[in-house]
This record gives C-alpha cells, sequence and structure tokens, in this order.
C-alpha cells in the first residue's frame, strides 16, 4: 500500500518533535537524538592569535580548555566521541572546522573563544596644552556569552543537512520510519523544519551553558545571536561561546589558572550533560 506524502512527514516529524509512535519510541530515540559525536572548537591558532591578554593569548586558552574538555567528556560520558578542530598551535580555516563536524556526523559543535573589548581612538591633551591621539582599552567589561547563528544565516545550513539526512535516518529507515524516502521532493520541507529544530537545539544548548557559567558566580551576559561563519553551515545544533573577556586582568587571570580552567571545564561538561539528558527522555 502505497502511503500518501504527508503520512511520511508525520512519522518523520514525530521523531524530530519528539513524539514517536509507541511501537517505535526506542528506535526514535535512541537513533534520532542519542548525542554520539561532540565536535570541540579552539577559537584561533598559529599566526591568528585572537584577542590577546597582558600576559596571554586567546589561541592558548581556548586550546588548553578545549583539550580538557574532552578529556572531561570521553571520561565522564562514555560512549560519546569526541573530535578537535585542533590540538597544536596551528591556524584551521572556518570552513573547514564546521566541514569537519558535518563529514562527521557529529551530534553537538562546541567553539570555545575568549572575548575582549575593542580598543577605541580617543583624542587627549598634553601638558602643553597640544592635543594627540592614542588608543585606549575599557578593562573592567567582564563575563560570558554565548553565541548561536543569527537567523538570517539559515539558508547556508541547506547543504549540510542535506548532506547528514542520515543523521536522523537509520539504515533501515524505511521499516522504521514508514517508508520515508529522503530523496523524496517533500523531503525539503523536513529539512526547512530541520533547521529551525537546531537553531532551537543550538539555543538550548547555549542556555544551559550560561546557566553552568551563572551557578558558578560569572557574570551572565546572555545567549545571543550573531552572522559566525563558523556557525552558519552547522548541520547541527552549534554555538560559540565566550568564556571570559582576556581583556579584563582579573578575568585573564582566572582563565589562565588551573582552577579557572577546571571550572570552565565543569561549566561546560555539565551543560553539555543537562543537553544530553533533556534531548533524549
Amino acid at each position: 500500500m502505497i502511503k500518501h506524502p504527508t503520512t511520511y512527514i508525520f512519522y518523520f516529524l514525530s521523531a524530530l518533535l519528539f513524539i514517536p509512535t509507541a511501537s517505535s519510541a526506542n528506535k526514535y530515540r535512541d537513533s534520532v537524538y542519542t548525542v554520539k559525536t561532540v565536535v570541540l572548537d579552539a577559537g584561533h591558532g598559529g599566526p591568528i592569535s585572537g584577542a590577546p591578554g597582558a600576559t596571554s593569548m586567546e589561541k592558548d586558552i581556548a586550546l588548553q580548555v578545549v583539550l580538557k574538555l574532552g578529556k572531561a567528556i570521553e571520561r565522564e560520558m562514555p560512549g560519546v566521541k569526541v573530535l578537535y578542530t585542533r590540538t597544536t598551535d596551528v591556524n584551521v580555516e572556518l570552513y573547514k572546522r564546521i566541514e569537519l563536524a558535518n563529514k562527521n556526523k557529529a551530534d553537538l559543535f562546541i567553539s570555545v573563544h575568549c572575548n575582549a573589548t575593542p580598543a577605541t581612538r580617543v583624542r587627549r591633551r598634553n601638558s602643553k596644552g597640544k592635543y594627540y591621539y592614542t588608543t585606549v582599552q575599557n578593562k573592567s567589561t567582564r563575563g560570558t556569552e554565548t553565541f548561536v547563528s543569527g537567523f538570517h544565516r539559515l539558508g547556508e545550513q541547506d547543504a549540510a543537512i542535506r548532506e547528514n539526512a542520515d543523521i536522523l535516518l537509520e539504515d533501515n529507515y524505511q521499516e522504521n520510519y514508514q517508508g520515508f524516502d529522503p530523496n523524496d521532493p517533500a523531503s525539503y520541507i523536513v529539512f526547512s523544519l530541520m533547521k529551525n529544530q537546531f537553531r532551537g537545539q543550538s539555543i538550548k544548548l547555549a542556555s544551559l551553558i550560561q546557566e553552568q557559567y551563572a551557578k558558578s558566580g560569572r557574570e551572565d551576559r546572555g545567549v545571543k545571536e550573531l552572522g559566525l561563519a563558523v556557525l552558519a553551515a552547522a548541520g547541527m545544533p552549534a554555538v560559540l561561546t565566550e568564556i571570559g573577556f582576556i581583556s579584563n586582568p582579573d578575568e585573564e587571570t582566572y582563565m589562565k589558572s588551573e582552577r579557572g580552567q577546571a571550572e570552565i571545564v565543569k561549566n561546560l561538561l555539565d551543560a553539555i550533560k543537562a543537553y544530553k539528558r533533556q534531548v533524549e527522555h
């Protein structure tokens, strides 16, 4: 018996929206929203050092935190595979970072960065009454914030979602999804909904990360949308988290320290655990 395409979409969306049919609830939960692969991205690297602090560079702190986070995930989340966009001091082009996640059909992409206030050019007057220009930086700004890709860049996910459609389909998808064919033109409706689903999940993960920072007493600057190239083409939930202001001497010291990095790693790990619990149940 041939079912109408809308019937296929209903069954597929049941999985997408966590409303599986009773007979296959466990299959949907295990195959659709099990977090099995996490890609960790240490911002910048090599000659592109990122924001400078008084005694450190963004690229170094980001890498230190990412490597420690990866070990923590492997230790405390058995069955979750960790991939890195870089493990040494090298620059990786932005498109290659998200390409790695897409090719490996990652379930989460987390990019770690340090924030900084911009230097501004100001006019000053010296002791002789003459004016001159210099640059100054606000070193008091502090806190954490996590970004998701801006809504206006959703279109850039199309190719990644089409390539990774099997993220949501088992090998025997025809049996498990009532004959749904990912090559059917009607599937483009699903892809469109998937983009919004990934955006919603990205916001969920970003919110959980900010909640954990706040629990540690960090200033919460919130979840924000931004047109970030590294996130735009992600075929999975993806966030970029700013773990503190390297331009703030106190926060730079904190992010460089063993205690500070251990706390940041715990914040991120606890957020990933909480996200995994929520989407798998």
